[in-house]
């Protein structure tokens, strides 16, 4: 690892606020902030929420803000936001979005901790960013095979659609109506019309959902753009072309938690009937019992994880007290 880039990055003709959501893997953090250092193109600012990790977060962090740069009005292009406590991907996202916002960028790109940005990302994502106000770009796997966006999704199953062929063709992008806080590239006009990221979803679901509330107000573009790589290998079972990979009790428990939220926010939009969403509902939990038996092994306290999520829907669905996040503008 140097102490300085090789050279300096040009300044961008976007005004960019990168959003990256962090929690206890230092490592994985020094990875992506290494890459940010070598981008091409610089972001106007780089912000990165800290879920109260405890750890050398914060000086891994601090240490990269020289390396980082300053912005033309002489401001540190670093900002770091750590956060009282660890509220989530979804609350970490929506506290980032809200700084981004707040501090008047244009376009927030967000990301997680276990990405690493190519070089060129920015300057493959600008010409998009005439045509369209809320971008996909595609992603390498940790192995370096190319990364399947599940783009089209099933609102009123509540599921992606896991057949879509993701075949770009002479345009170079295809029409999607949801998203992933892993490279999701929003003009800020769509984050002041359908509001911040919801940080009651703690994790899972919550950038499927902030995806469709945007494809309700703009029209939404996977374009066939290299811009990520994971730097973290993940337990999979490989089903041909497409991956299930291993995951957590807790993520678990939200993946079927979280549908009480998607229920209430397609209700708002007249994309919910309750037989329809209940199906969609017991393919996820098929899914999700496959997830527990061939890749991850903990059927003693998977399944239980899952049927206390579904609980936990059900009291979502039923509050009556329940709003949805207000738009900013």
């Amino acid at each position: 690892m140097s102490d300085q880039p090789q050279s300096q990055p040009k300044a961008s003709p976007l005004d960019v606020a990168i959003v990256v959501v962090t929690y206890k893997r230092s490592q994985l953090l020094a990875q992506l902030l290494d890459s940010l250092v070598e981008l091409r193109t610089a972001p106007s600012r780089i912000i990165v929420v800290d879920n109260a990790s405890g750890d050398d977060t914060g000086d891994v962090v601090e240490s990269y803000r020289e390396r980082l740069g300053k912005r033309a009005d002489g401001e540190d292009r670093l900002v770091y936001a750590p956060q009282a406590e660890n509220t989530g991907g979804a609350g970490g996202f929506s506290a980032g979005a809200k700084i981004a916002y707040d501090l008047g960028h244009e376009w927030l790109w967000l990301m997680d901790d276990d990405v690493a940005v190519l070089p060129d990302a920015i300057d493959a994502l600008e010409p998009w960013t005439h045509r369209f106000k809320v971008i996909q770009g595609r992603r390498y796997n940790f192995d370096g095979s190319p990364f399947y966006w599940q783009f089209d999704f099933n609102a009123h199953l509540g599921i992606p659609n896991p057949i879509a062929k993701d075949h770009f063709g002479a345009d170079g992008w295809l029409p999607m109506n949801t998203v992933c806080f892993e490279g999701g590239l929003f003009h800020r006009d769509i984050v002041a019309q359908i509001g911040l990221p919801d940080p009651r979803f703690f994790i899972y679901w919550d950038d499927t959902v902030y995806g469709y509330l945007a494809s309700k107000v703009t029209d939404l573009a996977l374009v066939d753009a290299f811009i990520l790589r994971r730097t973290r290998e993940l337990k999979r079972l490989d089903l041909g072309p497409r991956k299930l990979n291993g995951t957590s009790d807790m993520v678990r428990f939200h993946i079927m938690r979280n549908r009480g939220y998607m229920a209430r926010y397609f209700a708002l939009h007249g994309d919910y009937n309750r037989f329809v969403f209940g199906f969609g509902t017991l393919l996820t939990l098929a899914k999700e019992l496959i997830r527990v038996v061939t890749v991850d092994h903990s059927f003693r306290k998977g399944v239980p994880a899952l049927f206390r999520g579904m609980r936990g829907a059900r009291r979502i669905y039923r509050d009556k007290s329940w709003q949805p996040m207000p738009p900013l503008s």
